[in-house]
């Protein structure tokens, strides 16, 4: 079997570097995701192809698979007429991503408040700053409220 996506060597392993930073990943979870952005046409990837393409063994390809599904990096499905596994980039990674962001700035936002209630001194210089720090969460969680609806 051969490849069956068209794939640029030079994008591919910025790809790889970029994604394996941003997501933390490990680096065959990086390929097998950045291999899938390829995967324009929306026909798939499936699981020995992985296994083929990256000469990788299939308990490696295996993990990999299993960690970018947990993250929802990707989505799988079989198709009708097959057995095997087809494999995609999750479309709805973004909004995924930026969900996750707006949780942790409010997370930030009440243990900001939660701190401030227990301390017992002011600090105007402090309390100051945090202020601007709490505005800046709290305007960046509406722009990117915002932006999320339009995905």
């Amino acid at each position: 079997m051969k490849q069956t996506l068209e794939v640029d060597e030079k994008i591919f392993q910025e790809a790889v570097r970029f994604y394996g930073n941003i997501f933390n990943l490990p680096p065959l979870a990086s390929k097998i995701y950045s291999y899938l952005i390829f995967d324009f046409n929306k026909v798939g990837i499936t699981f020995d192809e992985f296994v083929e393409v990256f000469s990788a063994s299939k308990s490696s390809v295996s993990t990999s698979i299993c960690l970018l599904l947990n993250i929802q990096l990707i989505v799988d499905l079989n198709k009708i007429d097959q057995r095997k596994r087809y494999f995609f980039a999750n479309d709805d990674y973004k909004k995924i991503r930026f969900e996750k962001i707006v949780q942790k700035m409010k997370d930030e936002l009440k243990l900001m408040d939660e701190l401030k209630k227990f301390r017992k001194i002011d600090h105007n210089e402090v309390d100051e700053k945090n202020e601007a720090y709490q505005e800046l969460l709290n305007k960046s969680i509406i722009n990117i409220q915002e932006s999320l609806n339009k995905l």
